[in-house]
């Protein structure tokens, strides 16, 4: 735990939130600032700064949780989908450093847009791109 992390505050109880559901090592509450009704943010209650940090245990119960809150948003908001962000550092749009996962129910037409445009990619760049990752 982070004596000055709101998150892990509110994993332990101590601070208030809208609890949605939780588990032996996750906690799902509302997110304050809501993209829609019924957005949720899924932590884990261990304090993990981003996915890099994060262990085998805390994703198991973070990703389960997700899927169960995912479920529960289709079943009470009935969205045309829905969308699930995470984001790791400052460059990613991370401004809580506890790792959360956003959970937006999503409607045709609901004024949210894309955060980046969709442009076909270089098939250089992208063969380059391939071996980085593959160790090449």
């Amino acid at each position: 735990m982070s004596d000055d992390c709101i998150f892990c505050s509110i994993a332990i109880g101590s601070a208030p939130a809208r609890v949605v559901d939780e588990n032996g090592g996750a906690v799902a509450f509302l997110d304050v600032n809501p993209a829609a009704p019924g957005h949720t943010l899924v932590i884990p209650r261990t304090h993990v700064r981003d996915i890099w940090d994060l262990g085998s245990e805390d994703s198991a119960a973070v990703w389960e949780l997700t899927r169960m809150v995912a479920n529960s948003v289709r079943r009470s908001f009935e969205p045309d989908g829905l969308t699930l962000m995470q984001s790791n550092g400052e460059a990613a749009w991370q401004h809580v450093f506890h790792l959360h996962v956003h959970v937006v129910p999503r409607w045709r037409n609901d004024g949210l847009q894309r955060p980046w445009a969709m442009i076909p990619g270089d098939p250089a760049e992208l063969d380059l791109a391939l071996a980085r990752l593959k160790g090449g």
